[in-house]
């Protein structure tokens, strides 16, 4: 009876409600949906869902407003548990959902909007152009192509979602044949054919593309985003006159090319892609002369001019352009930083990462690795445990230079504590894994490093390998190292110029002199690696510590450049171990012009020449270093002082 007489009044409440009154609740929904909407957008989820807990009433518009904020989120977890609690669903819901399941790249996320896809009471062709897309972006061209074709109705987004599909899966052939096929297409198509073209490296074919529809359609400023895709493509070519040729095609100034289309001209991105181009190409002077032309410059314009100051080291101009940018933001305090670590200037680099606004993790990383790179190891730790301390966390650009900072402090102890840090924060990629590998290497611990080495995923690059082999060399493994070398030849990875310096430093250890010929030998006829003074002088080493001085000597004469003091002290101290005095004064007298302030030449030959009984030629060694104010320095403290 109660229940008759509650249900009873709320009829007649309701039959009594104003059509003024039911327009104000609606309009206070309405107003409410839209604040649920704004919060939404500005990605304060947490603030959003609490309204949404709160609201009296809701509507289809205010679930759809609070599923879409968690799929923009990814958070799919929370999306289907409201999508599942919606009193009523229209097309709106579901398309939300299979566009969130669509955009992650896994299986088992696509398979569940394929589901939904499949429960779908009515689709309209936004659900069929979702689930293609997220089939083609995954790779699943062989199943986008069957939605494809049993659509009921296609749009133009349909035959672009197919075209960027098969571009991104590599298939120009597939890609050239569905744009083809298109009835009709608008300039999105055209852009997204002409951006796939180049994305794959079809940069001839991309611009006839574009002159075909240019010269067919009329030159819009709709082909604008096409022509600046097509200049940027051809400057990661290196093809900066075909670029430039096409930028110079494009009206400047508000010059109308075809009255019956529009404006067609240069825009912002135009002008950044060119110079970008010329930056590239290392042509500063170019670059410069377009970007005073511009009229209106933005943010990118100001950077890219500024790192390419930045690319020659050209401080100075860097700088007068730092100072004249109406709003320097983050990249631009990182190029400056970056400039002047590169050229050792530490305390510059670091004046102007304490003056920034807003340090973040970029600018950390670009401090720590210009210390390291300076060999400035205790400055990059001091920065790394203030980033830390200052609750930064770090990522694998920060650990990478902190581990090359372990390899140069040789401090196992603290590339220990880093491999936990590593452990602990990212999943290890082969760059921070070939760090790690280094790291343990230089400081000896050879178990640990060949560990890390077997663990790397197939195939390893040649920077783990060179890792591995330099450091069985270094530390005297030399069969060991070349034994590596051997494995790594028969994996067909390319050895590089640095492999050779550490096959032939493991020879050299070794005394395995004809092994080192071959190896020499290998570089050019095998690889077509010119050896550098650091092969010749680990040669040269091998050869005259086993007596052969002509041959030695052979190889001296025989380098595309002069011999350092690496190249002529391997052969002295050949020299002093077979007693051979008269090379060894050839040696000694290069080394004192290399090095005229060092007193070990003349301290070594005096030696030889008092050990020979050639008492003469002693004395007129000791009367040089007198006449040249050479003193005997510390570090050869252990050679009897007597001898001078």
């Amino acid at each position: 009876m109660v229940l008759r007489r509650s249900l009873l009044n709320s009829l007649r409440f309701s039959s009594t409600l104003t059509p003024k009154a039911a327009s104000s609740k609606a309009n206070d929904l309405y107003a409410m949906n839209k604040k649920l909407s704004d919060i939404v957008r500005t990605g304060k989820i947490h603030e959003a869902r609490s309204m949404f807990d709160k609201m009296g009433e809701r509507n289809t518009v205010t679930w759809n407003s609070m599923i879409s904020g968690y799929v923009k989120r990814r958070e799919m977890t929370q999306a289907r548990k409201l999508f599942d609690e919606m009193p009523e669903r229209d097309i709106v819901s579901w398309n939300l959902m299979i566009s969130g399941y669509a955009s992650y790249l896994g299986y088992k996320f696509l398979e569940e909007g394929k589901k939904l896809f499949e429960q779908m009471p009515r689709r309209d062709v936004v659900s069929w152009n979702t689930m293609i897309s997220g089939y083609a972006k995954s790779g699943r061209m062989d199943e986008a192509i069957r939605l494809f074709e049993s659509m009921p109705e296609r749009n133009v987004v349909s035959w672009n979602a197919m075209i960027t599909g098969f571009f991104r899966n590599g298939d120009t052939l597939s890609a050239t044949q569905y744009f083809e096929r298109m009835p009709e297409r608008d300039s999105a198509s055209v852009n997204a054919f002409v951006s796939g073209l180049v994305q794959n490296g079809e940069l001839d074919e991309a611009a006839r593309v574009l002159i075909e529809c240019g010269n067919r359609d009329g030159w819009s400023e709709d082909l604008i985003p096409s022509c600046n895709t097509l200049i940027a493509g051809y400057g990661q070519k290196g093809r900066v006159d075909d670029a430039r040729r096409l930028f110079n095609q494009i009206p400047f100034n508000r010059v109308q090319a075809d009255g019956r289309n529009g404006v067609f001209e240069r825009n912002v991105v135009t002008w950044n892609s060119m110079i970008m181009c010329h930056v590239k190409a290392g042509d500063i002077f170019s670059a410069r002369e377009l970007f005073d032309q511009m009229v209106d410059k933005d943010t990118i314009s100001w950077n890219t001019m500024i790192n390419g100051y930045v690319q020659i080291l050209d401080m100075e101009e860097a700088l007068n352009l730092f100072n004249m940018m109406p709003k320097p933001d983050n990249m631009s305090w990182n190029s400056m930083i970056s400039g002047y670590a590169q050229m050792g200037k530490l305390e510059l680099a670091r004046d102007y990462f304490e003056m920034m606004p807003q340090k973040h993790l970029v600018s950390w990383n670009t401090l720590i690795a210009g210390y390291e790179k300076n060999e400035d190891y205790k400055g990059a730790i001091k920065f790394f445990i203030r980033m830390l301390g200052e609750g930064e966390k770090p990522d694998r650009h920060t650990l990478s230079s902190v581990l090359s900072v372990c390899t140069g402090l040789v401090d196992m102890q603290l590339g220990m504590q880093i491999h936990q840090l590593v452990s602990k924060t990212v999943i290890p990629d082969v760059p921070i894994q070939n760090s790690l590998i280094t790291m343990y290497s230089r400081c000896g611990a050879l178990v640990e490093s060949r560990t890390i080495f077997d663990e790397l995923k197939s195939p390893k690059d040649v920077i783990s390998w060179n890792a591995m082999i330099g450091g069985y060399a270094s530390h005297g493994f030399a069969l060991e190292a070349l034994g590596f070398f051997e494995l790594m030849k028969k994996n067909k990875v390319q050895p590089t110029y640095i492999t050779f310096i550490s096959v032939l430093s493991a020879c050299r250890h070794a005394g395995l002199v004809d092994e080192g010929w071959a190896y020499f030998k290998s570089m050019v006829s095998e690889y077509g690696i010119e050896p550098g003074i650091e092969h010749y002088a680990s040669l040269i080493d091998n050869v005259a510590r086993h007596g052969q001085f002509e041959e030695a000597m052979d190889l001296i004469k025989s380098m595309p450049f002069e011999a350092d003091k690496e190249v002529w002290g391997a052969l002295l101290g050949a020299c002093r171990l077979h007693n051979n005095v008269e090379l060894a004064r050839v040696a000694a007298e290069a080394l004192m012009r290399l090095e005229p302030e060092s007193s070990a030449p003349y301290i070594l030959l005096y030696n030889m020449y008092a050990e020979a009984d050639q008492w003469d030629a002693a004395a007129e060694v000791r009367e040089m270093m007198e006449k040249n104010s050479i003193r005997k320095q510390t570090a050869y403290s252990s050679i009897d002082s007597s001898c001078c």
